[in-house]
């Protein structure tokens, strides 16, 4: 499997807690509540394996997972993925738009609002990362999907060889703990890319110090 050094784990884990501090930013304006979001973790794995994280992670919950997707090309080629379990898509959509809205019509809206919160989050990952990297990385329109883990991430196209790199975000609210993932499908091409901008970004900071 494909790995990385300690040097550059922590650039990526770095890069992307700038990235999630811009979402977190935005977010705190839309739901009016402060939002803290952290990046504890990053791993790689293939995407029967981060299936199965996804499952172990909301086995106390419905296996059912909202997902909002782009795809980006640029510095490298990705498909990009919020998950959520469903019932915490649903408690972040009421924080949107308030605790008066009911519940069919609080449904009806979950799509576009988890559209648009996946591209607050995603944009804001990737965004920094094309700043950070000196590069452009251009993305599609979110799409909204519904599954279980595996389907979702079978939803995204991508070969059962391609490698994922998960995040582990915990998104944090005055009275709400939620955990998500952002999931980054990458072939080998872009893995290698994706090396080479870390190193590049690397070498430009030690040369600066």
């Amino acid at each position: 499997m494909f790995n990385l050094t300690e040097l550059e784990n922590d650039a990526l884990v770095e890069i992307f807690n700038i990235g999630v501090g811009q979402a977190a930013a935005a977010m705190s304006g839309i739901v009016n509540e402060e939002v803290s979001m952290s990046v504890p973790s990053i791993s790689f794995m293939n995407r029967a394996e981060a299936a199965k994280l996804l499952g172990q992670a909301h086995t106390d919950q419905s296996d059912r997972i909202c997902g909002v997707s782009q795809h980006y090309e640029g510095a490298f080629k990705t498909e990009a993925i919020l998950m959520f379990p469903e019932d915490k898509s649903l408690e972040i959509v009421r924080l949107m738009v308030g605790e008066a809205v009911p519940l069919q019509e609080l449904s009806e809206m979950e799509q576009e609002a988890m559209c648009e919160i996946g591209n607050i989050i995603l944009n804001s990952c990737v965004g920094t990362l094309a700043n950070i990297f000196q590069r452009e990385l251009q993305g599609s329109l979110p799409v909204y999907h519904v599954g279980t883990s595996d389907e979702i991430l079978i939803a995204s196209g991508s070969p059962a060889n391609t490698v994922v790199l998960m995040l582990h975000i915990d998104f944090v609210l005055e009275k709400h703990q939620i955990h998500g993932y952002v999931a980054f499908i990458l072939d080998i091409s872009a893995l290698h890319d994706l090396k080479e901008h870390i190193n590049n970004y690397i070498a430009r900071v030690m040369g600066q110090a």
